[in-house]
């Protein structure tokens, strides 16, 4: 069950790469594989399919549409890379695994690329728990999280067999915590949490407004986007969930600007607790091989426990 590379890890790239970086990559790799020097003609043949595609900005694009499967592990039954275009491994029978699939592990216990992470912690659905951290309103923000992993439990996880939640991650940008990560196939939705009066409100994608005055939601995009970039075999996205004081899941209500619903695919977003559950279980259950738990991916997520 060998771990086929993401083209960008190939060339050592980050997927920020610039396209002259792209070029010096694929000049130094290609000195190393090449067969006239001595190098692996399959190497050399990776090597040279990973700078076509990142060479190209459509086929790039594509690519990183397709949410970098090929880096995914090869499971039994299933060929090597997605189905041209689709961005999904598929079975042998041609369907596609889904989220109510039972969970696949890779790499299998036992081998040779398996991280020091048991079978019993990876089959734990739910990892860490909130903590005390600084001085004031240590109890609030604890309660709110407990809520938030609640919530997530009894409605997401649940309807998941292959999601795992690790919290309290240090902040890989280094600005504070993020207070929940669920991590389900080759997907990632870090959350937080408000508390904030029933009532109606307005998200433009960037500000949140209620009666034409400004309320600082959380800062995740930073965070965010630097775990895309730590994880590039993952699509990651952000959730910042509102809580009412009286519990009900359907407040506060929020107007969305155009462009900046969930329904849009925005990279962070801020929802009530129906919204949150409705849109997780799409975003989680819909992705590549939605049943595989990356035991690699969720033992560095563990690591980052603080």
């Amino acid at each position: 069950m060998a771990r086929v590379r993401t083209h960008y890890e190939v060339l050592g790239l980050t997927p920020s790469a610039t396209t002259a970086e792209v070029k010096t990559a694929f000049r130094r790799a290609a000195r190393l594989t090449h067969p006239d020097h001595g190098g692996d003609p399959e190497e050399f043949r990776q090597v040279s399919l990973a700078y076509e595609t990142l060479i190209h900005p459509d086929a790039r694009a594509r690519y990183d549409r397709s949410y970098a499967t090929a880096s995914a592990y090869n499971l039994p039954g299933q060929p090597s890379t997605p189905r041209s275009g689709a961005g999904f491994t598929t079975s042998a029978s041609g369907k596609r695994p889904t989220a109510a699939d039972p969970s696949i592990y890779v790499p299998p216990f036992g081998s040779a690329d398996s991280p020091a992470l048991g079978p019993e912690t990876a089959a734990q659905t739910i990892h860490g728990a909130p903590r005390k951290r600084g001085i004031f309103g240590a109890q609030a923000r604890m309660a709110r999280e407990a809520k938030t992993i609640s919530l997530l439990s009894g409605q997401v996880l649940s309807a998941l067999p292959s999601a795992r939640m690790v919290n309290g991650l240090h902040s890989p940008d280094g600005r504070g915590y993020i207070d929940h990560a669920v991590l389900a196939g080759y997907r990632l939705a870090l959350v937080d949490s408000m508390m904030l009066p029933n009532g109606v409100y307005r998200w433009d994608g960037a500000t949140l407004l209620r009666d034409g005055k400004r309320i600082e939601p959380p800062q995740i995009a930073p965070a965010v986007f630097r775990m895309q970039s730590l994880f590039p075999e993952l699509n990651v996205t952000g959730w910042t969930v509102i809580h009412s004081p009286n519990g009900n899941l359907h407040e506060p209500v929020i107007d969305y600007a155009r462009g900046a619903d969930p329904a849009s695919s925005a990279g962070i977003n801020v929802v009530n607790p129906a919204n949150l559950v409705r849109e997780l279980k799409m975003f989680l259950g819909s992705g590549p091989s939605p049943n595989v738990v990356d035991v690699t991916v969720l033992s560095r997520l563990i690591s980052g426990m603080h």
